[in-house]
């Protein structure tokens, strides 16, 4: 009877076990790291009775963890693959809206800008129209600012959260360290913990979120690699993450692994989880669209300045600057970036936009090979630019800029980063506060001759000496020549001479060109007029007297002393050729001229980068789309292993229950056998 009683007793412990392993599963099926626990029963050794074996019962060999370890490891990459995608698109969405945004994008303001130009060109004189130009380019300015300002806020807070992640990241990784050991100490002793398994898998999987690792299970330990080969933990030990200024450039954070004294940059190598959707959207998004809108916003300044500076203004002064100087000294000496750990003593380079319709989008790391020597490599795709030297006079001109060192010289080694157009939205801004300063009249205008009897018809003159909007001296030079070596005559001689010949004379009178037309056909004359200054002198440079060019055409037939007369535009003039000289802008190519003088104008430049965001920004939604149902998909693979279903833990609950009682009939029995044998006696 003690056999069957012990029968009994062993299928008690065995239901109870069930019940209570059963119980442990449905109180954590929402837990996200558990994974489903069963009993494993084995039968108790037999007893021999003559020439047979009775069995003794049952015992709990174990409580087992049912685990798949490929179908965890697809959950963790598949969710390192699903944060990744989420952080970009987190990142991007914004900027796509403000891009393309009416209220907050470009494209808006730049049309209300033209139009009030359209407008201000119809009405030259009109000070209202004036105004409005003036306020609609004020406008601009400020939404090339906000964008700029939204831009680099986003790159700020970007650097804050790699900050923030790493510290998770290191907690996470010193919290799988810590299981290592406890799951290591305890399986050597006291078999097998499942709930330290449940924990540590849990751990990797949230780490693995942050950024991507892979996971390699040694003698019961986890390491866990970075998807660059970079080990963060092995067995007990680890190696932590931070973030420091990056060498190449210190005003974006890199991501650094710290390997006992030393740290190793991973920024570049960095993918998987949330870091590396930071770290991909900074590198491929954010960078790249800020270097095009500072782009943009340099060739608008640069462009509406220089034309400005051809023309003649309400007060008949020479045009002034509606932007302020694209290369000014601070902008000028914010162009480039020193690199960490450059020689004591070592200057700065400034870099002076020379020409900004061959500027691209890119930085560049700019290293010397000695004081003077250096050479220029384009990044991000790495494209030697070939050696230079900084005595070179001029300085040679790299994709639209020129290098020029400030402070002490540099030594071998020392490198820079070159961001030509990083800060360009951000600089830009109106300068000029009087609209009647806006210079919209061309600086000369042609009179004809009073006596005229001719049919002769001309053109009005087109400057073609150019006026350097940022080289003070030259446009000195050239506007006193125009103020005071004019007016000059042109006269036709003998008409009944072919081809005709005509006379240019000065002010003064004196002859100082001569060329001939074809009667009755269009021609265009290129005219040279030496220039002096307010006394009369000559206006020389190294000696020679210096001189403006201009072009105008005739047409028709002049008679003998027909003339025609050049003079500086006065006030107050209703001409209006330089202000469609600045329409012509709208639609000129100014962005990204290429060798063969092609390029894009303002508005297809903008309307390029609007193309370029939104669509990574449609790839992002798609992408983290399909990351997300992956991962959903690996996580109910791994549930319908791993995972407790309430159901069928409730069935097992009814058949454990039934056990019990079997098990305790079992013992009534032996009880009541027990009692007839006693009572027998």
């Amino acid at each position: 009877m003690a056999s069957l009683i012990n029968i009994g007793i062993s299928g008690l412990n065995a239901a109870q076990s069930g019940l209570h392993t059963l119980g442990n599963n449905i109180a954590n099926a929402d837990v996200d790291s558990y994974s489903r626990q069963q009993i494993v029963q084995q039968t108790k050794g037999s007893q021999q009775y003559g020439n047979v074996y009775i069995g003794t019962g049952t015992t709990l060999a174990d409580v087992r963890r049912v685990y798949n370890s490929f179908l965890e490891n697809q959950l963790r990459t598949t969710t390192s693959l699903s944060s990744d995608s989420t952080a970009y698109l987190n990142q991007i969405t914004p900027l796509d809206k403000s891009l393309s945004s009416t209220d907050t994008g470009v494209t808006s303001a730049l049309q209300s800008f033209f139009s009030a130009l359209q407008e201000v060109s119809a009405r030259p004189t009109e000070d209202a129209s004036r105004q409005l130009l003036l306020t609609s380019a004020q406008t601009l300015g400020k939404r090339f600012n906000a964008l700029s300002t939204q831009l680099t806020q986003q790159s700020t807070n970007i650097d804050g959260n790699m900050a923030t992640m790493a510290e998770q990241v290191n907690k996470l990784s010193s919290t799988i360290a810590q299981y290592n050991d406890q799951i290591a100490r305890v399986s050597a002793t006291q078999g097998t913990p499942n709930d330290l398994l449940d924990k540590r898998d849990g751990a990797v999987r949230e780490l693995t979120s942050l950024v991507g690792a892979q996971v390699v299970e040694r003698e019961g330990n986890y390491d866990i690699y970075l998807n660059n080969g970079q080990s963060l933990v092995l067995g007990k030990t680890t190696q932590a993450l931070s973030v420091a200024p990056s060498q190449s450039d210190p005003t974006r954070m890199a991501l650094m692994l710290n390997r006992g004294n030393t740290q190793m940059d991973i920024t570049a190598s960095t993918t998987g989880g949330e870091l590396g959707g930071l770290i991909r959207y900074r590198s491929e998004t954010l960078d790249p669209a800020l270097n095009e809108l500072g782009r943009i916003a340099l060739v608008v300044a640069d462009s509406m300045n220089s034309q400005l500076a051809q023309g003649i203004d309400k007060n008949g002064e020479f045009g002034a600057a509606l932007f302020g100087d694209i290369n000014s000294a601070e902008a000028v000496s914010q162009r480039s970036i020193p690199k960490l750990g450059n020689s004591v003593g070592s200057g700065n380079l400034g870099v002076t936009i020379e020409n900004s319709g061959k500027l691209t989008t890119n930085d560049y790391q700019v290293t010397f090979t000695n004081a003077t020597t250096y050479s220029v490599r384009r990044l991000p795709d790495n494209t030697e630019m070939g050696s230079f030297d900084l005595s070179a006079d001029p300085a040679p001109v790299i994709d639209g800029f020129s290098l020029a060192m400030n402070g002490g010289a540099p030594k071998a080694g020392d490198s820079f980063r070159i961001v030509p157009t990083r800060s360009g939205a951000g600089d830009i801004g109106t300068t000029l506060t009087d609209a009647k300063r806006l210079a919209l009249s061309s600086p000369l205008s042609i009179s004809t001759g009073s006596g005229n009897k001719g049919t002769a018809v001309a053109g009005q003159p087109t400057l073609t000496s150019k006026l350097d909007a940022y080289d003070a001296t030259q446009r000195s030079q050239l506007q006193t020549g125009l103020k005071y070596s004019t007016p000059v005559k042109l006269v036709f001689g003998d008409d009944s001479a072919a081809p005709q010949a005509y006379q240019l004379y000065d002010a003064q009178g004196t002859q100082i060109g001569t060329g001939t037309i074809v009667a009755g056909q269009n021609n265009t004359l290129k005219l040279s007029v030496p220039m002096v200054d307010a006394s009369g002198n000559p206006i020389t440079e190294n000696g020679t007297q210096q001189s403006f060019s201009f072009e105008m055409s005739v047409q028709g037939t002049p008679r003998t002393g027909d003339s025609f007369s050049v003079s500086l535009t006065g006030a107050g003039s209703t001409d209006n050729r330089n202000a469609q000289a600045l329409l012509a802008l709208q639609n000129g190519s100014s962005v990204d001229i290429s060798a063969t003088g092609k390029g894009m104008s303002f508005t297809d430049a903008y309307a390029k980068l609007v193309s370029n965001v939104g669509g990574k920004a449609s790839q992002a939604t798609m992408d983290s789309t399909a990351t997300s149902a992956l991962q959903q998909s690996a996580k109910d693979s791994r549930d319908s292993v791993s995972g407790v279903s309430i159901d069928e833990e409730t069935g097992n609950l009814i058949k454990f229950q039934q056990y019990y009682t079997a098990s305790s009939q079992i013992i009534k029995a032996a009880q009541e056998t027990f009692a007839t044998l006693i009572n027998s006696l």
